[in-house]
């Protein structure tokens, strides 16, 4: 059975175990961490916010999901421009001896839970790269629909959400 648990600084040399390539580095948003490869205590020093990247402060909140096997997936929360309506998930990744195998459909599942039924928000986004077709897939098996595309370098961004009434009605 999946669970949720808060991250802790130890997680991060985990995390970085499922950072194996850059082209996973890219996708999981790595470029915001430095250049690849990447290690434990860099993801430990910028969720820290030691280096001044992309963290506001009280905003910032990642997550671990772990069977009885142990941690199997990661990803964060963060409220959009002090909104406490609207929820942002991001840096999702699973370990990828596991990925394929519903642990990140599960994991998703378990983070809307959470915001729509503990924390109250009424939208939850998020972004994919446009060439990570797998992650964009999973995102719609648990609801995200695309609103848009942004255009990034080096990839667009599709950008999704679902509501909680469109949450709701499926659960």
């Amino acid at each position: 059975m999946l669970r949720l648990r808060q991250y802790k600084e130890a997680d991060a040399e985990t995390i970085a175990q499922w950072i194996q390539d850059k082209d996973t580095f890219m996708k999981w948003g790595g470029e915001l961490f430095g250049e690849f490869p990447i290690n434990g205590d860099i993801i430990a020093d910028v969720y820290k916010n030691k280096n001044g990247l992309c963290i506001e402060k009280d905003n910032f909140y990642p997550w671990i999901a772990f069977d009885e096997s142990g941690a199997v997936g990661h990803f964060i929360m963060r409220y959009l421009n002090g909104d406490n309506k609207t929820l942002r998930f991001g840096w999702v990744i699973v370990d990828g001896n596991i990925r394929g195998k519903g642990y990140g459909t599960e994991m998703l599942r378990l983070g809307m839970k959470y915001a729509f039924e503990i924390l109250g928000v009424e939208k939850i986004t998020i972004g994919v790269f446009e060439n990570n077709s797998r992650a964009h897939a999973c995102y719609k098996r648990v609801g995200f629909h695309d609103t848009e595309i942004v255009k990034k370098d080096p990839w667009n961004v599709v950008e999704m959400e679902i509501l909680k009434g469109e949450y709701l009605s499926a659960n």
